[in-house]
C-alpha cells in the first residue's frame, strides 16, 4: 500500500479501496474515467447565465391569528445592502452580499459561499396590510424578519340553497 509523507493520509487507491468493495474498485481500475469536474467545462453562455443570475434567499413564511411573518437568514449582510418592497401582496427582497473576494486570492481551493447579487420574490398566501404602520422589518443577528398585520376578511357565510 502506497503512503504520503504523512502517514494519516491516504492514497486514491486506498481511499477507493476503503469506500468501496473489490468488484466496484476492479471496474474503476478499468475504466480510469476522469473525475466529472474534468470533464465538463461551461460554455461562455452558461457561464454569463450564472454569473448574472442572482442567488436565491431561503425564508421561512407563516402566520399568526393576526399578523403574517415572513424570515430570511442574511448573515453577513448589512441593513445598506438590503432592499425589502411589497407592492399587490407580492415581497420582494433582495440584496448584495459581499465580501467573497479578495485581490491577492491566487487559487481557490473550496469556494461554498455565495457573494454577490441575491432576491426573492413571493407571492404571500394571505392578505396583509402594506401601509408603513402595518408592516415592520427587523435585522437582528443575522435573521431578517418581516412582520406583517394581516387584512381582515369577512368570515366566510353559509349561503343557503334553494
Amino acid at each position: 500500500m502506497a503512503r504520503t509523507n504523512n502517514d494519516d493520509m491516504l492514497m486514491d487507491d486506498e481511499l477507493l479501496a476503503a469506500f468501496s468493495n473489490e468488484d466496484n474498485a476492479a471496474v474503476a481500475e478499468e475504466t480510469e474515467a476522469p473525475l466529472p469536474e474534468e470533464t465538463e467545462e461551461a460554455s461562455p453562455e452558461e457561464e454569463e447565465w450564472a454569473d448574472n443570475f442572482p442567488g436565491q434567499l431561503a425564508v421561512d413564511v407563516y402566520e399568526t391569528a393576526d399578523k403574517l411573518v415572513v424570515k430570511a437568514r442574511t448573515a453577513g449582510i448589512s441593513k445598506s445592502d438590503l432592499d425589502v418592497s411589497i407592492s399587490d401582496n407580492i415581497l420582494t427582497i433582495s440584496g448584495v452580499l459581499s465580501g467573497g473576494e479578495d485581490e491577492k486570492t491566487t487559487n481557490w481551493h473550496i469556494q461554498e459561499c455565495y457573494w454577490g447579487e441575491f432576491s426573492r420574490t413571493i407571492a404571500l398566501p394571505v392578505a396583509v396590510k402594506e401601509d408603513e404602520n402595518s408592516v415592520k422589518a427587523e435585522l437582528k443577528d443575522g435573521v431578517l424578519t418581516i412582520t406583517f398585520d394581516k387584512e381582515k376578511t369577512e368570515e366566510r357565510k353559509k349561503i343557503e340553497v334553494q
